[in-house]
């Protein structure tokens, strides 16, 4: 049995990662996802929990007719200051494994150097479908819906996600703009 990681943020769960998902799932029997920085939320590069991240990706997940929600699996992992004992921690918390698929290049380049297969899947409509592109749609009041599935935008609307995207954008700015003020 072939066994595969996908490992990312999912800041939010948008449409890229369904089709990384797809890709995934061709080349392996189950799929780990990876729920990375789960330690962080309410930032601005993390702004949600990851119980809500976990949440998102079933919801998008399980309305997609040719995916088997029964080969993939789910796991938080926190982050480790020390780099390269970062993918023991993965190994302590996930089942054995033979790929990892993601694409940070420092995230692959970590599992290369412990001689583990790695997977840069394709990346469709990079300039829209990521996760950046979301949040800052999300900020600015554009049309973010479009990039992730129904259920994550519904999902995303109840617990108020915009608006707490807003709201630690707006900090972070406000930080710097006090940086700035205190270096003057």
């Amino acid at each position: 049995m072939r066994t595969g990681l996908f490992i990312g943020r999912f800041q939010p769960f948008h449409l890229g990662h369904i089709a990384t998902v797809r890709f995934a799932l061709k080349s392996v029997e189950d799929l780990v996802i990876v729920i990375g920085s789960a330690q962080k939320s309410h930032e601005q590069r993390n702004p949600f929990t990851a119980g809500e991240r976990i949440t998102m990706a079933r919801a998008a997940l399980k309305v997609e007719k040719d995916i088997d929600l029964s080969r993939i699996m789910m796991i938080p992992v926190q982050d480790v200051d020390v780099h390269s004992l970062w993918t023991r921690e993965v190994d302590m918390l996930v089942p054995p494994y033979d790929v990892v698929f993601a694409n940070d290049p420092f995230t692959l380049f970590l599992f290369k150097e412990r001689k583990i297969r790695t997977v840069k899947p394709p990346l469709q409509n990079r300039n829209k479908w990521m996760a950046t592109e979301v949040r800052r749609r999300m900020a600015k009041g554009k049309n973010w819906q479009e990039l992730v599935s129904a259920p994550v935008a519904k999902f995303l609307i109840e617990i108020e996600g915009v608006e707490r995207v807003r709201a630690v954008m707006q900090s972070n700015h406000l930080m710097q703009d006090n940086d700035q003020d205190r270096h003057k």
